[in-house]
């Protein structure tokens, strides 16, 4: 079968090529007009798809980025906040060794104890304090309301034990703000592994001196209780109440048994008792109310004052482990924000190979696409010429 060619088949084509360098030249003006070669999905369907992959990338380190800043305020202001913290820890210690001090008076000690509710208030009020949006910073993640609050015989802790951790890089995390009940509620007492205490219904002057691990023999963990049954004898007893050993005693020696040492000055009442054993745990705020209780409390016999004296070495112990666990959160909230600085680095090293890449996809070459434009254009005119001459071609005019 031949195809006929006819006038109407020859300006059909003509027109349909005209068209299409029109199409084109239109195209490349776009292109040239917006600055990128992907003016629609249908330029380069597989570069389109790469660059809205990129996209969704860079994005998501946006979000990352978003992350960061948040998280980094918070432990920003929580470093802040503990500092201040510690510096009301030190004044404590300060007043604590003052306050031990034997020729001072009732009125003195009264106004110790005075400064001491006015730190006990800051320390409440530091522990409530909010990131700046209205969050609490150490009720964890309950902290759309203030995590301490006084109650009847203390402060209560209303927060959870939850620490968020939070994205801030393809796959790198860090731990928000630490909770309140870490830094503030579970504080060991004693050296943070021993603690040792008087009875408080001793009768005696019996001061604890010092206590620790024996130089012989292992310790299993167990505590003692030092029972006092003559001036200078005196019964070690275990957990369950029953008598494990024994001995004489002189002021100021060491009693050691079962691993554990521990040294007694004064002179203990028959009947007076000691505890020696694993450190528990108290909140700094109990910490500073038992504190400003032994100060403000009448002491006018020798055994009320060796009471005393009981009262604030074991303050000073508590205080100073108080301080040291703060120091530890900020050191950890230290490390997190020199994670999110290294974090910060390599999405902005990302983001540059990113956007490089999506460059290469998108952007023109313009020297490319003028060349382009331009020879379009000529090609355009000459199929226009071409047009414009077939027009004038007729059979007639060849018959005349």
């Amino acid at each position: 079968m031949t195809d006929r060619i006819s006038t109407g088949m020859m300006y059909s084509q003509s027109l349909s090529g005209m068209l299409a360098r029109q199409k084109q030249l239109n195209s490349l003006q776009e292109q040239l007009a917006s600055g990128q070669k992907l003016v629609t999905a249908k330029d380069d369907p597989v570069a389109a798809g790469s660059a809205v992959g990129l996209d969704r990338t860079l994005a998501e380190l946006e979000r990352f980025g978003k992350n960061a800043n948040t998280v980094a305020n918070r432990l920003g202001l929580q470093e802040n906040i503990l500092a201040q913290a510690g510096d009301y820890m030190t004044r404590v210690s300060e007043l604590t060794i003052q306050a031990n001090n034997g020729s001072l008076s009732d009125a003195d000690r009264s106004a110790i104890a005075a400064e001491l509710r006015s730190i006990l208030d800051g320390m409440i009020s530091v522990a409530n304090s909010t990131d700046g949006s209205g969050r609490y910073l150490f009720g964890g993640s309950a902290d759309d309301s203030a995590p301490f609050s006084r109650v009847a015989g203390g402060v209560a802790y209303n927060g959870d034990q939850t620490q968020r951790r939070i994205e801030i890089a393809p796959e790198t995390f860090v731990a928000d703000a630490t909770p309140g009940s870490e830094i503030f509620m579970r504080v060991r007492t004693g050296d943070g592994t021993l603690d040792a205490s008087a009875d408080p219904a001793n009768a005696g002057t019996g001061v604890i001196g010092g206590y620790g691990r024996g130089n012989t023999g292992a310790w299993n963990g167990e505590a003692y209780r030092i029972l006092f049954t003559g001036a200078s004898t005196y019964d070690v007893l275990d957990g369950g109440g029953a008598t494990v050993g024994g001995g004489t005693w002189t002021s100021g020696e060491d009693i050691v048994h079962g691993g554990l040492r521990v040294s007694i000055g004064g002179q203990p009442a028959t009947g007076d008792a000691f505890d020696v054993g694993p450190a528990g745990t108290r909140d700094v705020f109990a910490t500073l109310q038992d504190l400003i209780g032994a100060l403000e409390a009448t002491a006018t016999t020798p055994a009320e004052q060796a009471a005393r004296q009981n009262a604030l070495q074991g303050a000073m112990r508590d205080v100073a482990r108080a301080s040291a666990q703060m120091i530890d959160a900020r050191a950890a909230g230290g490390a997190q924000l020199a994670t999110i600085d290294e974090a910060a680095a390599v999405r902005d090293a990302n983001g540059v190979i990113i956007q490089g890449t999506l460059s290469e996809l998108r952007d023109l070459d313009y020297a490319e696409a003028i060349t382009r434009f331009q020879m379009e254009s000529t090609a355009l005119q000459t199929a226009q010429t071409v047009f414009t001459r077939m027009q004038g071609m007729s059979l007639f005019n060849l018959l005349r």
